[in-house]
């Protein structure tokens, strides 16, 4: 199946699961804000037309292309709370991924809400609001083996998989001193998991968690222990992203977050796009 179509169908998958907060499995929502931490309130940006915002349709279910065809998503809704908190106009444009940079350079677009990661060379260039998500390493197991939650000790004693060359397998190999099993890729290393061949497989939450909740993993797996968030191996997570020059309504925008986190939309919005939670 093309790269194109498997994310569509990872979409309508994804749509499928997404069940009312009362009928699921309580999820893990993140809370990337200091509740201490209220900054004075910024004045929205003066502007007479509609803020652009720039994203890409492939990647559920931070955004990609709804039933409608529209762009949708946990960062596409979540951008179109943010609008509405600030009382601004606001449109979704969607971009092929690796031309979103340029396109807002451009002029193209004013924000873009998308899974851009966060780096000292983006802000070089750009400015970004706080994180909104972020790419936690996760452990799943088989749910029917009855495995203690994952420490060194416990890693070094249970066959352990991970995808060669990735972050995950030099976290595992710095952290927890194992030499795990590598697998070519993700795909193949859930497949040996779900065989009984690994005990444990670490990699990235997000995929796991909607592998977990879908027909491929067919129920037979679940998440053991918590969350991994070290920066230097995954990352800062994504922000929505602005123009050098637009400070004014990036710090807008960073309010919005803080409002739409306090408020419980945040909440709202995670609870709709991750029935499975990758935190």
């Amino acid at each position: 199946m093309p790269q194109r179509h498997a994310r569509r169908a990872l979409a309508a998958l994804l749509l499928a699961l997404a069940v009312p907060a009362a009928a699921a499995e309580p999820v893990t929502i993140p809370n990337f804000w200091n509740p201490r931490a209220r900054l004075e309130r910024p004045e929205p940006p003066q502007t007479t037309r509609p803020v652009r915002f720039l994203t890409d349709d492939e990647y559920p279910p931070l955004h990609f292309a709804g039933p409608d065809g529209n762009p949708t998503g946990f960062a596409v809704e979540l951008a179109r709370a943010a609008c509405e908190k600030l009382g601004l106009t606001c449109t979704v444009q969607v971009r092929r991924f690796d031309t979103l940079l340029d396109a807002l350079q451009a002029n193209q677009g004013d924000v873009v809400a998308a899974a851009v990661p966060l780096t000292a060379s983006l802000r070089a260039g750009h400015r970004a609001t706080r994180p909104y998500f972020r790419w936690p390493a996760r452990f799943a197991v088989r749910g029917d083996k009855g495995l203690p939650a994952p420490s060194a000790k416990v890693i070094a004693e249970h066959p352990t998989g991970v995808v060669a060359g990735t972050a995950h397998e030099a976290y595992l190999r710095a952290f927890f001193h194992v030499t795990p099993k590598t697998y070519p890729d993700l795909a193949t290393a859930e497949a040996a998991l779900r065989r009984g061949e690994i005990a444990y497989l670490f990699g990235d939450g997000l995929a796991l968690s909607l592998w977990i909740g879908g027909t491929d993993a067919a129920g037979c797996c679940a998440f053991a222990g918590g969350d991994y968030l070290e920066n230097r191996y995954f990352g800062e997570g994504i922000g929505f992203v602005t123009r050098k020059e637009d400070e004014v309504l990036a710090r807008a925008l960073d309010d919005a977050l803080q409002r739409l986190w306090d408020e419980g939309k945040y909440a709202e919005l995670y609870l709709r796009f991750f029935p499975v939670s990758p935190f």
